[in-house]
């Protein structure tokens, strides 16, 4: 029923040109009746061929569907070049796009454990960790 080749169209509004982080920001406007959606790929493809960008300085996010569907509007960041996106983008929105990989941490229950282990302890024990005491 949904035709991933039914026709999509972008309009943009809000336009904004913001020099000290070297980009041109906007409100997305996406038309995709006959269609369930649109991904963000595609979308970033569209956004950079309409601004003569490569791919890789365009970030969609915050994309919100009309209820009943065939309109949906977002946020669109196009950048003068990766390295600025690279330097202003979040972290997690980098990590989104593949530019940057997510941190490594322990789960929340074990970083909240070690915590409340750590209120335990005085003085050098909180750098070097608790002996074992020794049975006698």
């Amino acid at each position: 029923m949904a035709d991933s080749d039914a026709p999509v169209t972008l309009r943009t509004r809000k336009f904004i040109r913001n020099p000290l982080l070297g980009r041109k920001q906007m409100v997305v406007d996406i038309l995709h009746p006959n269609r369930a959606n649109i991904g963000k790929e595609e979308l970033r493809e569209k956004l950079a061929t309409m601004y003569k960008a490569t791919k890789d300085q365009v970030n969609v996010f915050g994309l919100r569907t009309q209820f009943g569907g065939g309109k949906t509007t977002g946020f669109g960041l196009v950048y003068d070049s990766p390295e600025a996106m690279q330097k202003f983008e979040p972290q997690y929105r980098l990590v989104r796009v593949g530019k940057a990989t997510k941190a490594e941490r322990a789960s929340r229950q074990q970083r909240k454990q070690r915590k409340n282990r750590q209120k335990t302890l005085r003085g050098m024990e909180k750098i070097r960790g608790k002996k074992a005491k020794k049975e006698a």
